[in-house]
């Protein structure tokens, strides 16, 4: 075990030598950066206000900012990453190691970059917040860029299942299948169960949406820190159904953990699954 964990270190703080060198990785680190800048003081200014928002607000309208951008991101930057080259990949695999140690390694130092890079965004909006309006609400704050962390790693692993083990496919390929994920993870999900709720006797429409708000992980990260950041409050009544549902925040905690931490097994096991059968 020891000289295993030694060898996923050393293609860990290989794989994150190269993404922090990369633009691409320095690039998302600005952008993120700005947009969470921009997004803690224009909440504030169009609701009539001036300055920054505090911690609370911020988190709340931060939340779909994280939505949006991290899946696409991790899943971009995971299939450009873990796309094999045939010349690559032979060379990479032919060493005496395991693969999935190899693949643990690499996903752990993407895994380092990414966050690293929303780091950079939270940390300085966090800190221009705590001087301007102080540290109350800073805990919802933290529950989203926590989130995005849970986002990352998940998001992550489906790239690894979409991309290891193919190397006779291109990597435009593994893109095109990477975005329709997204698409479908972030945007048509939460249409289809709004459509099938809509036929269904109320009873049963809501709990399709409180069902569709656990296993969907983009949801399950929604529903997981706008409850953390606002409460009971957060979805007004639908809120208080929600946890009646799950038995109350304990169950609800556990509830979307589980969802998850279960997307993550299954997909990192997938992934490595993948790649021992693959002939590279």
């Amino acid at each position: 075990m020891p000289g295993r964990w030694s060898t996923v270190r050393l293609c860990a703080r290989q794989e994150l030598l190269l993404s922090v060198r990369s633009r691409w990785t320095q690039t998302f680190a600005i952008v993120f950066a700005m947009l969470a800048l921009a997004v803690a003081s224009s909440g504030y200014v169009l609701s009539g206000g001036s300055g920054l928002q505090d911690f609370s607000r911020t988190a709340a309208s931060l939340v779909q900012l994280v939505l949006l951008i991290v899946p696409l991101t991790s899943l971009v930057f995971g299939v450009m990453a873990l796309s094999p080259e045939a010349g690559e990949a032979e060379l990479l695999f032919s060493q005496p190691v395991a693969r999935s140690t190899i693949l643990a390694g690499k996903l752990l130092g993407l895994f380092v970059a990414l966050t690293a890079a929303q780091a950079i965004g939270f940390g300085a909006a966090g800190l221009l917040l705590f001087a301007r309006t102080g540290q109350e609400g800073i805990g919802g704050f933290v529950g989203v860029a926590t989130g995005s962390m849970v986002l990352t790693a998940v998001f992550l692993a489906i790239a690894a299942a979409v991309a290891v083990g193919d190397a006779g496919l291109r990597r435009a390929r593994h893109l095109a299948i990477a975005l329709v994920i997204w698409f479908v993870a972030v945007v048509l999900f939460d249409v289809a169960a709004l459509g099938l709720a809509s036929l269904l006797p109320s009873g049963l429409a809501s709990r399709v949406l409180m069902v569709s708000a656990i296993i969907n992980p983009v949801d399950a990260v929604r529903t997981g820190t706008l409850l953390a950041v606002e409460g009971t409050s957060a979805f007004g009544a639908a809120s208080l159904a929600f946890l009646r549902f799950t038995g109350g925040p304990v169950g609800a905690t556990c509830w979307l953990a589980t969802s998850l931490v279960s997307w993550l097994v299954v997909l990192t096991a997938t992934a490595a699954a993948r790649l021992k059968r693959a002939d590279i």
